[in-house]
């Protein structure tokens, strides 16, 4: 049986440099990453950049987690308090199916419903509320507390983000 997935958190910018020191100890490592095109005033770039910055997964026994923990780089192996907790498995299979795959993926901001929500595109925008799903739609709600009443309105995806 292999070994449950970690995250592990390492210092900002050493994603690939922690990547490849752990896969070189001889543990199986995943820094899926995205390409985005940085424009400066002189030249523009295309850039390869960790879909989770500040964090890689690794695949270890977390009873031997001590040449994880001494690799230059390493802040701490993700969990509750001092406890690792590993990433749940079907997550980390879609995150391996999607890297896998190729498909041009990016960061986005991590929405639950319920949560306070700003609206940053269209004719809306600088709009706040509550996030609800209604039919597999995303809806921002909008109260009005004096009349304990509230109306909801659909949204695309793209343009929310948390407050």
């Amino acid at each position: 049986m292999s070994s449950p997935w970690f995250a592990v958190q390492v210092r900002s910018k050493y994603e690939k440099n922690v990547s490849d020191a752990l896969v070189s100890k001889g543990y199986e490592c995943l820094l899926p990453t995205y390409r985005e095109r940085r424009k400066w005033s002189d030249r523009t770039k295309i850039l390869e950049l960790p879909l989770f910055p500040g964090y890689v997964f690794s695949s270890f026994d977390v009873e031997m987690r001590l040449p994880i923990l001494t690799t230059p780089g390493v802040v701490a192996v993700v969990g509750i308090g001092k406890i690792p907790q590993p990433v749940d498995s079907s997550e980390m299979e879609q995150i391996r199916k999607v890297t896998a795959a190729g498909y041009p993926a990016q960061p986005w901001p991590f929405l639950k419903v319920g949560q306070r929500v700003r609206i940053t595109a269209g004719a809306l925008t600088g709009v706040e509320g509550l996030l609800a799903q209604k039919r597999g739609e995303n809806r921002v709600v909008l109260s009005v507390s004096l009349l304990a009443k509230a109306i909801s309105v659909q949204v695309d995806s793209d343009a929310i983000r948390p407050v």
